[in-house]
């Protein structure tokens, strides 16, 4: 009996142990994380535990180690009311790029939870504006806003953001006017899109791929196809390297005209020059051609591509295959 009390009166080993185990692990306590998704994890965990002092720390460690903030960083957000804290916490940290990068990060967010006002609200703090030169707000900064005001068709709203940028000295960027483009592009609303270009002439901005996109992308949904070959045949001119999808606007609008023979004829004029355009443009404008059962035309276009060995889907493979048993 004796033995067996005094047994019992011998945890403290086991105790110690289960204790260590079933209290709340500190991230202080373990290894630095290697990858910006692990921080992102750890972070999520300590902002809703409320831990901002973990926040804080672990923010200024990973952009130590070079492992920058992505549109997860601040994944505990999920109202604008989450934001009071964190917005105290923000201008704590260490670098003047870090901070940067940190409500950067935070407005991505917000704009991802389609909270607008606070993202707004962040984008305009004080803390954001005397940071520092590598913290102060840029154009990066508002392309979130943008897109997402644009995006909503929310035009006056956007503009208005424009307006603040202005105020506070903030050069506007062409991807800042891309927005505006794309959303009138979308809407067939060209004549506003000509008063963006307007804009973007007067403080000496160049179009680049999104903006040419954007304009072709406006022709083809006017059926002014015709219109968009040439600003196509601009972009190429002015040394601009296209986007996939800046071709696809207008081989698709091409073949839904009945324009088949002039959409082999333009991706025919493009071929040779990049490889996977090639296999994009000639495997898009296969696939179309089956689509309206324009099968001597199709047929040709594969034959093209096999003989310029571009990669095809599996979905023209089996066309091919079924062309060759016919």
């Amino acid at each position: 009996m004796f033995a067996l009390r005094k047994t019992l009166k011998q945890p403290s080993v086991f105790t110690a142990a289960v204790h260590r185990l079933t209290t709340t692990t500190t991230t202080a306590n373990l290894p630095e994380p290697s990858t910006s998704a692990a921080y992102d994890d750890l972070i999520t965990t300590a902002g809703r535990q409320r831990d901002l002092a973990t926040v804080r720390r672990l923010l200024n460690q990973r952009y130590a180690n070079g492992l920058f903030f992505t549109t997860n960083t601040f994944n505990f957000i999920s109202t604008a009311d989450d934001i009071s804290d964190l917005l105290k916490t923000l201008p704590d940290l260490k670098e003047g790029h870090c901070r940067k990068s940190a409500y950067d990060s935070l407005i991505s967010r917000l704009c991802k939870l389609r909270l607008t006002d606070a993202a707004l609200r962040v984008a305009t703090s004080d803390d954001l504006a005397v940071a520092g030169k590598h913290a102060a707000g840029d154009a990066r900064t508002f392309h979130p806003i943008l897109s997402l005001l644009t995006r909503k068709k929310n035009f006056n709203e956007a503009w208005r953001v424009i307006e603040i940028m202005r105020s506070r000295g903030i050069a506007r960027d062409v991807t800042c006017y891309n927005y505006f483009l794309t959303a009138y592009s979308v809407a067939g609303d060209p004549r506003s899109g000509v008063g963006v270009l307007k804009k973007m002439a007067e403080e000496g901005l160049k179009a680049d791929a999104r903006t040419y996109d954007a304009l072709v992308l406006g022709a083809c949904k006017l059926g002014k196809v015709d219109a968009a070959v040439a600003v196509m045949r601009r972009m190429v001119e002015d040394g601009v390297v296209g986007m996939h999808s800046t071709y696809a606007h207008v081989i698709g609008g091409l073949v839904r005209l009945g324009y088949c023979a002039q959409a082999v004829e333009l991706v025919m004029s493009y071929g040779g020059r990049d490889k996977k355009l090639d296999e994009h443009n000639f495997g898009l404008l296969a696939s179309r051609l089956m689509d309206v059962n324009k099968v001597d035309e199709g047929k040709f276009v594969l034959d093209e591509m096999v003989k310029r060995d571009l990669e095809m889907g599996e979905k023209l493979k089996e066309f091919c295959k079924n062309l060759k048993e016919v």
